[in-house]
């Protein structure tokens, strides 16, 4: 069985993204968690950078998949990238856009825990939920894993790792990595 995983960015205080859904400029983007990035998940950058980081021809080490909200999906679309993830299935979860503007992009209307559960019970390499807190929410009962990339910045507001109704989960902790840069990358399991 398959394993869905929630890697993800986040600040201190649990933002994902800035509160009108932007670009999340404000992570740290050089540093020595950038080398553990490309070495332990080559194939969360996305294609149009896998040149500049030296991963272009790298592998998938734990994914072939990736899932999406459209709000999350749009921060590329806006720059003209509508798929950001070419080197992996990309499946994006919207009720409004009916029609994919690319025949590399999946969308999905559909319940997406219905749709997890059909993925999982397909063969291959692990899922990865890159955004947003929406979808993240909606998706906690079939989470598997969480990997947060936890960067030292307080936002103050934003988009939330996981938007939803309160509902307490625990899970448990099974890796940390602290890094030079002062990003700490977590590693939860669900309990």
């Amino acid at each position: 069985m398959r394993k869905l995983t929630y890697l993800v960015a986040a600040t201190i205080d649990g933002h994902i993204t800035g509160p009108d859904n932007g670009n999340p400029d404000f992570f740290l983007y050089a540093g020595d968690h950038m080398d553990e990035l490309r070495t332990e998940y080559p194939e969360a950058l996305p294609t149009q950078a896998r040149d500049f980081f030296g991963v272009a021809d790298t592998p998938a080490k734990h994914f072939d998949t990736v899932l999406q909200g459209r709000s999350t999906w749009e921060l590329g679309a806006r720059e003209g990238m509508t798929n950001t993830y070419r080197h992996l299935r990309n499946i994006v979860f919207s009720r409004s856009i009916t029609e994919s503007p690319d025949p590399t992009v999946e969308f999905v209307a559909t319940d997406p825990v219905a749709k997890v559960r059909e993925l999982k019970a397909e063969p291959g390499m692990g899922i990865w939920l890159c955004g947003g807190g929406r979808l993240a929410a909606v998706l906690r009962p079939e989470i598997d894993e969480i990997v947060v990339k936890l960067h030292p910045i307080v936002a103050g507001t934003g988009i939330p790792m996981f938007s939803g109704h309160f509902s307490p989960a625990s899970y448990k902790l099974v890796d940390v990595k602290q890094f030079d840069s002062g990003v700490v990358h977590l590693t939860y399991a669900s309990a």
